[in-house]
């Protein structure tokens, strides 16, 4: 195999108004706002990021042209005074331009809590104490994942407390497969701010289960371990991707141009992974694309599963989060890798190595055609723009991937892997809300929802989503044999009626129509959502945790653009009782046609667990498409260049 690396850590020297901030201009951010409000060692730096300019500035902008003000947003929480602040920081006046109090909200968990919380537990007495009802005396083999804390009722209220509900495990040996031994009933919660246990509630011993779930390689174990891989096939013969003329692309700091498309890489502690100004031979297609929230709800009303549905941007943030993804085995090929700049809870820029991977892919047959009359063939190769990133949120792993391919295509899928969040069991019994992995040891019923925000701008920013049904044509003169079907629009005029949701049996699809361009066809150039395997919400519409999902009630939304409307469970879902976000956004019913609109998609990994899912799960994937639908007047890929003399005539 052959990997080769590029590695980008200068910014563009272009001065692009949208490229991420550097590591100098988070320092310089947080010294001005030091300064200028006199903050002491109890503030504490959540997030800091670029404060994007307006989209209409960006659009108005082009090179050579004056820079857009620089600045930096700042998510602050005043320990001290246990509120959450936001300020805006001009890095080119070095000025404070805004400094807020947000009131009866809690910011996302921060990295310093998220490492404190195992200490804090393994202090506490009481939780000693019911770990030695189950035979445990060495607590440094105990492992704590710190949970969000979800909503349980008014004491949970954001205004009230900053709290989490740590869940314990504990490994048999140092480096054994932690997770493979939780601890049952025990349910912790911490305030996150005193850094103390204020309760412990424990509903029952239930039996550590005994049996190993060890995946790494032997030799990392105590010989009294037993792992799960003995000896590695010796079947797999090595598979080499080379381009011994370099890659396709070429990037300019975080602008990349690849094939016929163009675009910027963003990044930012809480999304992760940004696309900006996607853009198809000098045609814009998506402003700005991003997760705009992932929820896991559990299906389980055991006391140690019953308040996990958590959420996993909007409570911690998953690109602080980000792995630093390693040449040969995340990404193979000839990879070019973006850093990412996040920051420590006292302010200062923390580089996430090879954050982003980007490289080239061969993804199968492009066209292909045999005219079986004259046996001449043709055929051509696909390729795709490959740009990723993965996180760890506790036991899970999250890859997500963008796919630009040369025939205009757009998708976008969630690799889900890492570790089932387990619980044990009584031995003999059967789980009912979930399945037996291994003795006494159960994955429980759980769903994985993520929303991805769609700042569109086919061929300009004013669009029109259309929903594009197919149906059976009604029986009579014009439908004698009963085969005919056709297909219906339906034009999602305003808020109220940009609510929808997948329907298989009606193929149905969303187009995002250009208002102001039309094809040699006399239609308008389009863009087409193409929703992939979906699933909705198992839990009942009257769960105590419903209103804090709101986005999750339809998989599709429309909304008119508004660069403040970003998340779709609202700015700070953490300990929020409910009622933020996307059903909020459309509430105004604002209209839609002909108009700068943002598409929020919503879709859902449904994962009744397998056996096959132990010790640790295969990549499972979920997502979507973007496909042009009359952006162009014929096949774009018919200029693909055959790639050998024996693939043609």
């Amino acid at each position: 195999m052959t990997a080769v690396e590029d590695h980008t850590v200068a910014p563009t020297s272009t001065g692009h108004p949208l490229e991420p901030l550097t590591g100098d201009e988070v320092t310089a951010a947080v010294q001005v706002l030091r300064s200028a409000r006199g903050l002491t060692e109890t503030t504490r730096f959540v997030f800091v990021t670029l404060h994007e300019p307006s989209k209409a500035a960006v659009f108005d902008w082009t090179h050579g042209d004056e820079p857009l003000p620089r600045e930096a947003h700042v998510v602050l929480y005043e320990r001290g005074e246990r509120i959450t602040y936001e300020a805006v920081v001009s890095l080119t006046d070095e000025t404070v331009v805004s400094f807020e109090a947000i009131e009866g909200v809690q910011a996302p968990m921060m990295a310093e809590e998220f490492e404190s919380c195992e200490k804090i537990v393994q202090a506490d007495p009481r939780w000693q104490e019911a770990m030695r009802l189950r035979g445990v005396e060495d607590f440094s083999l105990t492992m704590i994942d710190p949970w969000a804390s979800s909503w349980t009722g008014p004491e949970d209220h954001p205004s009230v407390r900053r709290i989490a509900r740590p869940l314990t495990w504990v490994r048999s040996a140092p480096g054994e497969h932690g997770y493979a031994r939780p601890v049952e009933g025990l349910v912790v919660v911490v305030d996150l701010d005193a850094g103390e246990v204020i309760e412990v509630n424990d509903h029952g011993v239930v039996p550590i289960p005994e049996a190993p779930g060890n995946y790494e390689e032997p030799w990392i174990f105590e010989p009294d371990n037993v792992p799960a891989v003995g000896a590695y096939r010796a079947d797999v013969k090595p598979i080499e991707i080379t381009q011994p003329d370099g890659p396709s692309f070429t990037v300019d700091g975080h602008a990349v141009a690849w094939q016929k498309w163009q675009l910027r890489i963003g990044f930012t502690p809480r999304e992760g992974l940004v696309l900006h100004q996607v853009g198809y031979d000098g045609r814009p297609i998506v402003y700005r694309a991003s997760l705009a929230e992932m929820y896991v709800p559990y299906g389980d009303p055991a006391p140690t599963h019953r308040f996990k549905n958590v959420f996993d941007q909007g409570e911690y943030g998953v690109g602080w989060l980000a792995n630093q993804l390693t040449l040969g085995c995340d990404c193979v090929g000839h990879i070019q890798y973006f850093d990412a700049v996040v920051n420590d809870n006292d302010g200062a820029p923390v580089t996430i190595n090879n954050a982003v991977c980007m490289h080239e892919e061969d993804a199968g047959i492009a066209w292909k055609h045999t005219d079986f009359r004259t046996g001449a063939v043709q055929v051509r190769r696909r390729r795709r723009l490959v740009i990723s990133t993965i996180v760890t949120v506790g036991n899970y792993e999250y890859g997500y991937f963008w796919y630009l391919y040369n025939d205009g295509l757009i998708e976008y899928e969630i690799k889900l892997s890492g570790v089932i969040s387990t619980g044990a069991i009584a031995p003999g019994d059967t789980p009912k809300h979930g399945t037996l992995v291994a003795p006494g040891l159960y994955g429980p019923n759980h769903q994985h929802f993520f929303c991805v925000r769609l700042d569109m701008s086919v061929d300009g920013r004013a669009n029109t989503v259309v929903e594009v049904d197919s149906a059976p044509s009604p029986p009579g003169p014009d439908n004698p044999h009963g085969n005919a079907w056709e297909v219906h629009r339906t034009v999602l005029g305003s808020e109220a009626v940009a609510k929808r949701d997948t329907d298989a049996a009606r193929a149905r699809h969303w187009r995002i129509e250009s208002a102001e361009k039309t094809s040699a066809l006399g239609a308008p150039t389009a863009y087409s959502l193409m929703p992939g395997s979906n699933v909705p919400p198992m839990y009942s519409a009257d769960a105590l945790y419903a209103p804090r999902s709101g986005f999750t009630e339809h998989q599709l939304w429309v909304t008119a653009h508004d660069d403040s409307q970003r998340f779709a469970a609202g700015d700070y879902p953490a300990q929020h009782p409910g009622g933020q976000g996307l059903p909020v956004y459309g509430a105004g019913d604002r209209p839609l046609e002909g108009t700068d609109v943002v598409v929020w998609y919503t879709f859902g990994a449904h994962h009744v667990v397998r056996p096959e899912d132990w010790p640790v799960m295969p990549v499972s994937t979920v997502g979507f498409m973007l496909k042009p639908t009359g952006f162009f007047d014929g096949n774009p890929a018919l200029d693909l260049p055959p790639t050998t003399a024996g693939c043609h005539s």
